[in-house]
């Protein structure tokens, strides 16, 4: 991997330029208010086909930056075999760099701040760590088991 790619969720003039490209391209399958598709959860024969929740009922904040980078640069995680079919479209020839940074930092600026604190802990040196971590009181929400086991094992 040649470069690590961080969305800086705490650059307000980042978020309003991925608030845009959210809205333009985006919006359609995730939500306008991040909340996917109704029945995203469902596990049917239609699973991963429902684009899923980009707000705190989801699962994007247990991906690091590189991995949602990816995913929506390439319609794929690097960790899935290219056999299997994935109904997330690549933006590679519609959005640059720039601009699939700019919609992470908008999702990212969205989350409470547990969520922010835990997916932090996925990226190179903890990079998205919000500032005030360790001086504002903050929990995990209760669906967040795996960020509670993370940052017990981590603290040690």
């Amino acid at each position: 991997m040649s470069s690590v790619h961080f969305a800086n969720a705490d650059d307000p003039a980042k978020g309003a330029a991925g608030k845009r490209i959210y809205a333009q391209w985006c919006s359609s399958c995730h939500g306008k208010r991040l909340q996917g598709q109704p029945l995203w959860q469902l596990q049917d024969q239609y699973s991963g086909r429902r684009a899923p929740a980009h707000d705190e009922s989801g699962h994007t904040w247990e991906h690091s930056d590189e991995d949602l980078y990816r995913i929506t640069r390439y319609g794929r995680f690097t960790t899935t075999p290219p056999s299997v079919h994935s109904y997330m479209p690549a933006f590679e020839d519609i959005l640059n760099d720039e601009q699939i940074l700019d919609a992470m930092a908008f999702i990212k600026a969205r989350w409470p701040l547990g969520l922010r604190i835990s997916q932090s802990l996925l990226n190179p040196g903890y990079a998205g760590m919000p500032a005030n971590a360790q001086t504002v009181e903050w929990t995990f929400p209760p669906t967040c088991l795996t960020s509670v086991q993370r940052w017990r094992t981590r603290s040690r």
